[in-house]
This record gives C-alpha cells, structure tokens and sequence, in this order.
C-alpha cells in the first residue's frame, strides 16, 4: 500500500512514544515546516481523512465518538500491522525470532 507524507509522519510519530498513541492535536505539526500553510479548516479535513484510511488499512484504532453523521476521533493507536510499519519507516531494524540452540554449538565448537 502507498502511503501519503502525512500518514507516514502519522506513523513515525506514533512509533516513538511510548504506548504506540497519538493525539489528533500533535499530528497538526506537520504542517508546521510549509511556507505556504492550508486553511485550519483543510487542515483539520486533510488529517481526518488520513487518520480514517489508516484506520480502513489496519494500520490504527480511533479513539472518540461517534455522531449520526460521523466520527470525531480524538486519538489513534497503532495496531501491530502499524507498528511493524513504523518501525520500518524509522529504519530500526527488526530482530529475528531465532532460536537459542546452545548444545549444538557448543558441540560442534569443542570438536
């Protein structure tokens, strides 16, 4: 799946915190560094709509509540799916799930 600039920055920002969330609020930084700024509205548009299609990806669960036209999402948690792509997005690099097999080692190793 390709994502956008603003759902990678989304998914980094996540990423480092501690319990893998995100306030709504913090993701308006983005747009901090643009000389030539959208309108508070567009803004408040553009990330709604990246939030919601993180969430339809996998990638994140909404945290807020819903209306009979609909969501105001407050927050956003990444899902495991979210922080396996974060973590690659920030270049760590994942351990393999290798098994210890000390015995065969250190067999071979003495002969």
């Amino acid at each position: 799946m390709k994502l956008s600039a603003l759902q990678k920055y989304i998914l980094k920002q996540a990423g480092q915190t501690k319990d893998k969330t995100l306030a709504k609020a913090a993701i308006e930084q983005f747009y901090q560094s643009y000389k030539k700024r959208p309108t508070p509205q567009d803004i408040l548009t553009i990330i709604t709509h990246s939030v919601e299609r993180l969430i339809q990806d996998g990638l994140a669960i909404g945290y807020g509540w819903k209306t009979a036209h609909k969501w105001y999402i407050r927050k956003i948690k990444l899902t495991p799916p979210g922080r396996k792509l974060a973590k690659g997005l920030l270049g760590v690099q994942q351990k393999l799930p290798l098994k210890n097999s000390k015995g065969k080692n250190q067999k071979s190793k003495l002969k």
